[in-house]
This record gives C-alpha cells, structure tokens and sequence, in this order.
C-alpha cells in the first residue's frame, strides 16, 4: 500500500502547539495510562501463568531446601570477592544449582538521556516524572536516601537492603543532590524489589501496567557445566513467555562481567581466552535487551566520537546466533547512592552499572512519546527504536560485542519528533499468509532505513544438556525487504561459526528484530514484510521503523514573499508563499514592544486586527512540520496602520562592514545575548541569517533575547552614532 497520512490529522502537533503558545504539560504513566494497557491484555492467560509460576517457585524452594540439607557444604547466600551478593535462586534442568549473583565490578552521558533534559541539547524537560521503573535485584534499596525524596519504594516490605540495588536504583532516579550522581531518569519513581519471586513480581506489575523493568545480576558463571552457556533454557523461556503475554513491558537485563573469566572452557566460537559465548540464563531471552558495558567519547553536540567494549563485559553469542548482547551502554565508574547511610555515595562498575542507565532512557522515551502521541509504545517499538537508532561501533553492522551499537537517546527522540515527517513507526500485525508491504520516497539527506522488531512466542526447544546446540529459539521467523527496480536488499545477520567476522547482509533466520539500510537512496522503494511457515497463534504483531523517508509534503522552507494584501479600519492581512500539509507560525508585535503576539495556523494568510492607527507593526512566519521540522523566521515585515491606506514599508538592502570590533557572550548563545561593547542609548540592533534574511530588529537594551532562535550561525549589526559593527555568533 501506498503510505500517506496528512500531518494535521495525526495529532502530533499538539505537544508543540502548547509550548509555543507557553502551556505546560506534564504527563506520566498515569492510572488512566495504565488501563489502556491493562485492556489489552488477556488476564486469564495472564493469571494462568502467574500462577504457575507460583506453583513453581514454591516446588523450587522446597527442592533448594532439600539439596541444601543433602549437601552440607552447599551455601544458601555468601559475598563474592568483590563484594557482590550470591545466592542459591535456581536449579537447572540437570540437577545443577543455580547461584545468582550481582554484576558489578569493584550513566547519563553515554545514552545521550541528557540531551532530552531542560536545558539538554533537545530541551525536552524529559525526566521521568510521573513514571514507574521496576527494579529487581539481591535486596532492595535504601529508600530514606537523600537522592530518592519518596521515589524508590520498598515494594516486597523487606528488611534485606542491598548496596547494590541501591547503586543500581541511584543510577536510575537519583535526583542529582550531589550532581555527579544524578539518576538518567531522575524524576521517576523506582519500585525496588528482591530477586527471591522475580519473575512472578514481574508478571504481576506487567500484568498492571510496568513498561519496563532493570535486571543487574545473572547466574554465576563459575558454578555451571559449559552447556548452560549461551542456552535456551527454561528460565529463558519463563521470560519470553511473560513479555509476549504482556506487550507492552519490556525486560533490560545486563550482560554479565566475565569475559576475562574462563568461564566457558568450549566457547561455540573460538578458545576460552576470545571471551565469546558467556551469556546465561535470562540475558539470552529474546525478546528483552542484554546490555553490553562501554567506555565511550561523546562530543559536545551528543555525537558518539569513540567507543570500545569494556574490559569486563561478556560477549555472545548465544548458541543459536542471535544478535546478544543488544546495545552498550556506560558501566564504567559510576558514582551513585550507596547504602551506607543517607547521605553517602560510592563509585562502581560492570554491566550492573550499563543497563540502568539504558533503562532511564528507555523510560524517558516512554514519556516522550505519551507527550507526543498520547500512549505508550508496545515494547518491540521500544526495543525497536532503540536499536535503530544505536551509534555503530567498528565494522557496519552489529557484533557479537555490543550489539546494534552504543545506545542515542537523542536520535531516539529525534525520530519520535520526524514521525510522519521523515520517519514513520508504525505498530502492525501479520496473519498466516499475509504480506504487508508499503511504499516510501527516500528523502535524499541521509540513508533509507527500515527494521521490524517483535515480541514473539517463548521458544518451544529448551535444553537440557547439549553443548552449544543450536536450535534456533525464534517461534515466529518475520522477514523485512526492500526493493526497487529489481534490486532487493536484505537485513543484516551474524554467523557464530565466524563471531569475530564483520556482520554481512541476507536471510536472517533467528533473530526477532532486522534491519536494512540503503546508503545513498533516491526515488520510491515498496518495503515487504513476510513470514515463513505458519505463524503460532495464527497471528504475529510487529513494530515497523523507517528512517530517512519523505514521508509528508510539508516543508520546511523559510515562508517567503510576504505581502501586504488588505487593510480595514481596524486590521491588515497578510500573505506568504504556500506550502502543503505545513503548519505556520506567525508572531507580530507593534515595533515599540518587546513581547511577540503568536498565532499558529494552517493558512498562508492571516489578519492582525484590533490595530492602532500611526502604529508601526512588525511581523515575522516560520514553517514547522515537527516539533524538530521547523524553518528559520522569514524577514521582518513592517508596515505602519493607517487604516484601510497602510502600505508596507520598503527598506534599502542592509549592508554592513565586517570588521568585527562588537563581541558578545556567551558565544555559542542559548537564551541571551549580551554586548561587551560601548553603545549610543539609540542603539538598534538586527539578527540577520546566512542567507541574507534580516530575522529580528530591535532596541539595544541590555541583553538579547535569542530563544526563539533555531540553532545555527546568526550575524548580530549593531548601529549607533558610531556607525555600523557586526559581528558572528552561534545559536544552541
């Protein structure tokens, strides 16, 4: 089908309409929110599987009492070597027990979670508030921290506070007390639970609403046969089972520490020494993210400017050669709260450290998208979304290292903003023998990329004792194309037989997310998306991602021929170059005022009525198409009301000398200007594009008011007594 919606009746606009017009929204994950969730969902199988889950925690519990009465030296819980917690959670299908442990070795910035914060690169005001984060781990946190002010909840009524899950929780909310440790998303509240039920706690909130919830610990690698590396197993497909009973929640797990271990003496690729195939237990799920440690540069404008894989962190892949871990994210000497006392913090390390701060940013963009769209995104469009959108690291494509990439908040939100503009993010379904296909126009400025990602039905195949087997888990097997003029191009895929080798491109059959991208693109491609065999439950949801596409006729060209076409005794109307499916801003004021009236509108015209006679009127249009869509204003239009005999008022091209002798600060600028320079009291001033187009007069008084300014280089011309100076500045 052809894809064309007109970008004033999806709603996207409002959000944005609001801030221009000085509203403020503040929306989070409300009960109302939660609902729309919860009527989703199927509660009988819900309830079924909860229960269930009951019985056999129960049944596990009576049979880990019995192997520890049987088994003297066995210990229930005992402190590693670091400092961590260790404690008997489990026993594998092969009589092995299962120790769980904390992944930390003795976050904002890698994520680009800043970006999205008042006053953050995007200016956003994204931080959480309003939303709920679940935090399962060893104990729970100490909630009285100074950093938590009522947020983080002791949600099982526990004594056992742990120091981890309190470095863990103040990576996530803290409120930034001391600001070196200030949570990613530290407005938002923090349900703080112990691992004891996991899994039936986590049923339960995501049966309630939970989008999403923070994993930092594992099975202890040290105390498993080689064949539980990388394995499908059924505390694997427990966790599969309940995201795909609940689509809207998605699980964030960490890596693991332990690629320096020697953990796994038959890796399914290379010796024990090359650190691949460590991943255990739930990091291996499908359907959740495995968060990879890395140590990072990033620039001044967000831009990933080196990455590399942590030392520490445990690399894929798991046996049936799907893409683990997902994404990176910073682990690496992070300050957050300790449990020490109220007021006291602590340094620490380890994919622990990684996945929170992937998680606060994965909420923040949660709440970015209910602000823009009014609801929240099913988990495959969470997950989707962050990993198209990752910063590549290394060869083109993903590794068995970090994954897609090192996670982008920022590009995240930006293509939540270009939605129907340059992207589209479209929640679809599949039934047996169907195919969906849709045709996009490349937009020429970046390359056409397209990805389908989606919770599928927990593996049938569990093992029980095969080393490496590689049975794929994937239940239902999607397939995206592109294709144009006979040319089809293909997803991404890796070959575990060959881990260390750079990602090639063709038939993926394992993993539940592929993407495709074209470098260089033009003209129209018809995207297909298919599946192979039959589908269980007959029926297969998807999230369909594509970035860099025209996908609306809005432009974003700065409004030009501005004109005067008609005039009353009370108001004058006018006039600028037309443009589908655009929304205009028009701001006017008398010449005389400092504070900028603001219309939003549809039309290319518009009338400023309730005039003054012998007044002079300024006013200036810019073209939005998203809340990141938006021109620069058109030139300052002035006309003086004289009633039904106004006529604009022509002035003689501007010119100025370049010799720089007026400097301001701060230079980049972000809200005000100011002159460090003698000037006449007449002194007026013009901001003037590098186009040429005069976007603002005014009076020098004091600073400069340069907020409504989109980022770019601007030239300041002061004239006074003196005569004419100019000079360069940048607008944030």
């Amino acid at each position: 089908m052809d894809y064309k919606r007109p970008i004033r009746a999806t709603g996207i606009l409002l959000p944005l309409i609001f801030s221009l017009l000085g509203v403020s929204i503040v929306m989070g994950q409300s009960k109302k929110a939660k609902e729309q969730i919860k009527a989703t969902y199927n509660h009988g199988k819900m309830a079924t599987l909860i229960s269930e889950m009951e019985q056999e925690h129960q049944s596990k519990t009576l049979k880990i009492n019995q192997l520890l009465q049987s088994n003297k030296g066995l210990k229930k819980s005992e402190k590693s070597t670091n400092g961590g917690h260790i404690a008997l959670k489990d026993i594998g299908s092969d009589g092995t027990p299962l120790y769980y442990t904390t992944l930390s070795d003795p976050s904002t910035k890698t994520a680009r979670a800043y970006t999205l914060y008042t006053d953050g690169l995007m200016n956003l005001g994204l931080n959480g508030t309003g939303m709920q984060v679940g935090v399962w781990d060893a104990g729970v946190a100490l909630t009285s921290h100074q950093e938590f002010d009522f947020r983080a909840m002791n949600s099982d009524n526990t004594d056992e506070v742990s120091l981890h899950a309190t470095l863990v929780t103040g990576n996530l909310i803290a409120s930034g007390v001391e600001p070196s440790a200030k949570g990613v998303a530290y407005g938002a509240q923090a349900m703080t639970h112990d691992w004891t039920r996991d899994k039936i706690e986590v049923a339960e909130a995501a049966a309630n609403g939970l989008l999403l919830s923070n994993h930092s610990y594992g099975i202890l690698s040290d105390r498993v046969p080689d064949w539980y590396f990388g394995s499908y197993i059924k505390v694997t497909q427990d966790w599969d089972r309940i995201m795909y009973n609940a689509p809207y929640y998605l699980m964030v797990t960490a890596a693991g520490n332990n690629q320096k271990s020697y953990d796994n003496a038959t890796p399914n690729f290379g010796q024990t020494a090359d650190g691949f195939d460590l991943l255990l237990g739930f990091t291996v799920a499908k359907n959740g993210l495995t968060i990879a440690g890395a140590n990072t540069e990033i620039g001044s404008k967000g831009e990933l400017k080196e990455a590399t894989v942590a030392g520490y962190s445990s690399f894929g892949p798991v046996d049936d050669g799907r893409i683990k871990p997902d994404l990176a994210g910073d682990g690496s000497n992070i300050l957050s709260t300790s449990s020490e006392t109220n007021s006291s913090y602590q340094l620490s390390a380890g994919t622990s450290m990684a996945a929170p701060g992937v998680t606060g940013s994965l909420l923040l963009l949660q709440q970015y998208h209910e602000e823009l769209y009014g609801a929240y995104m099913k988990a495959a469009t969470l997950k989707g979304l962050a990993l198209h959108t990752a910063d590549d690291v290394n060869d083109q494509g993903p590794d068995y290292k970090m994954g897609w990439g090192v996670m982008n908040a920022k590009t995240a939100a930006e293509v939540l903003q270009n939605k129907e503009f340059t992207a589209l993010i479209n929640e679809e379904s599949l039934t047996n023998g169907e195919t969906f296909s849709i045709t996009v126009t490349a937009n020429g400025t970046e390359p056409l990329m397209a990805s389908i990602s989606w919770t599928d039905p927990e593996g049938n195949y569990i093992n029980r004792g095969e080393l490496n087997n590689t049975t794929a888990a994937l239940t239902n097997d999607l397939d995206i194309r592109i294709t144009k003029s006979g040319e089809t191009y293909y997803p991404w895929k890796l070959n575990p037989a060959k881990a260390n080798n750079a990602a090639t491109k063709g038939d993926n059959k394992v993993d539940p997310y592929e993407r495709i991208e074209i470098g260089n693109a033009n003209g129209q491609y018809t995207i297909t998306v298919t599946h192979k065999g039959n589908l269980t439950n007959g029926f297969q949801d998807f999230s369909l991602i594509v970035s860099g596409a025209q996908v609306s006729q809005c432009s974003i060209e700065t409004p030009s021929n501005v004109e005067l076409i008609s005039s009353t005794d009370t108001g004058s109307t006018i006039s600028w170059s037309n443009a589908n499916e655009t929304l205009f801003e028009v701001q006017y004021k008398a010449i005389d005022k400092d504070e900028w009236t603001t219309e939003l509108l549809w039309d290319n015209q518009f009338e400023l009525s309730n005039l003054e006679v012998g007044t002079v009127y300024e006013s200036r249009i810019r073209a939005i198409c998203t809340e990141n869509a938006v021109s620069e204003f058109s030139e300052l239009f002035q006309f003086e009301f004289n009633g039904e005999d106004t006529e604009a008022m022509v002035y003689e091209p501007l010119t100025y000398a370049q010799d720089f002798q007026i400097q301001v600060y701060p230079n980049p600028a972000v809200n005000y200007l100011a002159l460090q320079s003698e000037l006449s009291p007449d002194a007026e001033y013009s901001i003037v594009t590098t186009s040429g187009n005069i976007i603002e007069r005014g009076k020098v008084a004091g600073t400069i008011n340069v907020s409504a300014l989109a980022s770019g280089l601007y030239v300041l011309v002061v004239q006074d007594y003196a005569g004419i100076r100019s000079t360069k500045f940048y607008k944030n």
